[in-house]
């Protein structure tokens, strides 16, 4: 379906794009034809992915920036700083994310806090910086931004900052498809099912009884596959999917069908207990 030249002439920037699905995204780009800069917090990550990146194509550009995204004016320079490195800049992926398990009530601010500055400011201040450029220099150009299967309709237990957080992703891509197409700016969102990466995963899935619990619950009874995801990214970001706007498209093998991504934690132990897992899957300060 995709070529060396689906997405030539574009360079296209991917937050949280040194490992996992954002690293999945960057190399399908990058196969496709795309110039690809990551941006994240950890350089040797990100050092090491832009080595994998280049191995996709022979004359692939590639870039990576140093970025908290939940800082505006640091967003603002490093949009500066691609356009200056690359010559100009097409799309915008905003992948950086941030989630854990926690029983609502045991929530503290600062973890509500920690997800929502990463994953809806971060994404406006990539969004709000990214899209300022186009619409000052006249260009067209496209936005993807990474939601959840849960932040439409249902929310979600225990990940409550991730629910909220997406959901008010979900309404921007919305809102912004509208108010933004006249400037010739498209903005989608993919809402992924369960897509096990090595950092996340090991947060929210931590026991082979929550692997067996999410594998029964999808009806094709298997995870996704990075590269599926990379290529309904590459056409909602080329020119094959132009008239496509303000659309969250699910890919999660019919998993959505069942209300609440994480619901079925209930139903393994009591509140106590599962008080107690959440606890002691935390990070040691």
């Amino acid at each position: 379906m995709f070529s060396e030249s689906t997405l030539a002439n574009n360079t296209i920037l991917i937050t949280g794009g040194g490992s996992g699905l954002g690293l999945a995204m960057a190399k399908g780009f990058c196969r496709s034809g795309a110039n690809v800069a990551i941006c994240g917090r950890t350089e040797e990550k990100l050092i090491k992915a832009t080595k994998e990146i280049e191995n996709e194509r022979e004359d692939s550009k590639v870039g990576y920036y140093i970025c908290d995204v939940r800082d505006h004016d640091a967003v603002s320079k490093m949009i500066e700083a691609v356009v200056a490195d690359f010559g100009s800049l097409e799309g915008l992926v905003n992948n950086a994310a941030g989630n854990f398990l926690s029983a609502s009530e045991d929530l503290t601010p600062g973890g509500f806090k920690a997800v929502v500055d990463i994953v809806l400011h971060g994404s406006f201040n990539c969004t709000h910086a990214f899209g300022n450029y186009l619409i000052d220099n006249e260009r067209e150009g496209n936005i993807l931004n990474i939601v959840t299967t849960y932040a439409e309709s249902t929310g979600c237990a225990f990940v409550l900052p991730s629910a909220c957080s997406k959901a008010g992703v979900l309404a921007m891509t919305r809102s912004l498809a509208f108010e933004w197409a006249e400037y010739g700016i498209r903005v989608n969102a993919i809402a992924p099912g369960p897509f096990p990466t090595k950092g996340a995963w090991s947060r929210l899935v931590p026991s082979k009884i929550f692997e067996k619990k999410f594998i029964n619950k999808i009806p094709m009874k298997r995870y996704g596959e990075h590269e599926e995801l990379a290529n309904l990214a590459t056409f909602l970001m080329s020119d094959l999917a132009p008239f496509i706007t303000g659309e969250s498209v699910v890919i999660d093998g019919g998993e959505r069908l069942q209300a609440g991504q994480f619901n079925f934690i209930n139903d393994l132990m009591s509140r106590k207990k599962l008080k107690a897992a959440f606890k002691a899957m935390r990070p040691k300060k």
